[in-house]
């Protein structure tokens, strides 16, 4: 007898990934790892392919009539929206679960994503159409933050579940490592076309080549994760409730202390995300005479540093406990803030310093901000729990993160920008001390 399709494979493309699974019994953690990364890689990619844009395209495509500092204001307004969309595909994407299944949801959360990434490609620039050409930006950034909310998906839930005992922070790293390899990928692009041709030609038609690009990584990225989904030990999670979805509301009104303190608990690393990825761009395209290409790929060389970070992240916390390494690296990052954002008018050297030691920093914090996170949820809130608390942290951290560094440096002095990170902070330090139930060594 054919037992009857489960609704989290509900696809053609979950089937085929079912086939690829017929030789397993049993799902391995290491499998699950780079299901994991190469889907977050995705996602970053498309993130850092609209952030660079927003440094070096779109002021002059969209907003040609105001000046390079305005344009590059606005256009990390748009930035933000993505940060505002992504609690709504939570909820949207969240009852498509529910009624269809998690393989649907995945499929059309995945290419509405490369879509609206894809679609960015093509936007006709203000010359072209006026302030229509801002709308459409809006429009597509909206669509990339719904689809990001939709994308969550459970692995690094599934992944920590299937971990051993005493090596949760070694696997609580491992879905952050797709941030840094999505930089690696945008910066290289970008500086590639910018390398190859010219300002005039790179402006017109370049830049549209890394947007172009996502599509094709998106699909691979949705195979890699469907192939995870249609596993035995995912069906057997999604249906004892481990990796099901709850009601949004419901989750949020009965886990509001755990999802309060997890918001703000990686805002030190969420802030610094975007100030060494986004908003150095920014300041030194704007007031330096840098080459925005050796910029680029100092930042890849960074990322890559970063990796190795977080990595040690998973190393130190599986030692000492992911709550002390998030606030040590906390108290670092507080360091940090108070002299290093003066480096970026420091020349070459001051700038890689920056750079550099922030993505070192960035790595050790950013490793371990999700893993005490999912922990701290009871298995039937754990998926849904963790989608609000990702989507909370984000807004609040780093949705504004690079217009609001930008605008206070532009007006106050760099200075400002380390107070601005001494915020992020303080708020990961209060909310560690609150929530003493991540005292222990072990999530």
């Amino acid at each position: 007898m054919t037992a009857p399709a489960s609704p989290s494979n509900s696809t053609p493309l979950e089937r085929d990934a079912r086939l690829v699974n017929a030789r397993h019994d049993e799902i391995r953690p290491g499998e699950i790892a780079i299901g994991v990364i190469v889907g977050r890689t995705s996602e970053f990619f498309d993130f850092f392919v609209y952030a660079i844009a927003s440094v070096l395209v779109f002021p002059a495509l969209v907003f040609p009539y105001v000046d390079r500092l305005t344009g590059t204001l606005y256009s990390f307004a748009l930035f933000s929206l993505a940060f505002v969309g992504r609690p709504l595909g939570t909820l949207i994407f969240t009852a498509i679960d529910q009624r269809h299944g998690r393989g649907v949801k995945l499929t059309i959360a995945l290419f509405l994503l490369g879509g609206s990434t894809m679609a960015i490609a093509l936007l006709p620039g203000y010359a072209q159409v006026g302030a229509v050409s801002a709308w459409l930006l809006a429009f597509f950034r909206l669509g990339q933050g719904i689809a990001l909310g939709g994308a969550w998906d459970g692995l690094p839930s599934l992944l920590q579940l299937n971990s051993p005992e005493d090596r949760r922070g070694w696997y609580s790293m491992i879905p952050q490592i797709g941030a840094p390899l999505g930089l690696v990928v945008a910066s290289g692009l970008f500086a590639y076309f910018l390398a190859l041709l010219g300002s005039e030609d790179f402006l017109s038609w370049g830049w549209r080549y890394p947007f172009f690009v996502a599509l094709a990584i998106n699909v691979v990225a949705l195979f890699a994760r469907l192939r995870l989904v249609a596993t035995p030990e995912f069906k057997r999670l999604f249906e004892t409730r481990d990796l099901q979805p709850s009601p949004p509301f419901e989750t949020l009104f009965s886990e509001w202390r755990t999802i309060l303190l997890g918001a703000f608990a990686p805002l030190a690393s969420f802030a610094l995300f975007h100030l060494v990825t986004v908003f150095p761009l920014s300041w030194v395209s704007l007031y330096t005479e840098e080459n925005p290409v050796r910029f680029l790929i100092i930042e890849a060389v960074g990322a890559l540093i970063c990796v190795l970070s977080i990595m040690a992240s998973g190393v130190i916390a599986d030692r000492v406990g992911r709550r002390a390494v998030l606030g040590v690296s906390a108290a670092l990052i507080g360091a940090y803030s108070g002299f290093a954002p003066q480096l970026l008018n420091a020349g070459a050297v001051g700038e890689t310093a920056y750079m550099f030691g922030g993505f070192v920093l960035l790595g050790l914090a950013f490793g371990q901000s999700a893993g005490a996170v999912n922990s701290s949820f009871p298995s039937e809130h754990r998926y849904t729990g963790a989608a609000i608390v990702s989507n909370s942290a984000w807004f609040i951290g780093a949705g504004f993160a690079p217009f609001v560094a930008l605008f206070l440096a532009s007006r106050f002095g760099l200075w400002s920008v380390g107070l601005y990170l001494l915020s992020g902070v303080v708020c990961t330090l209060g909310a560690l001390y609150i929530n003493r139930e991540w005292a222990g060594r072990r999530g």
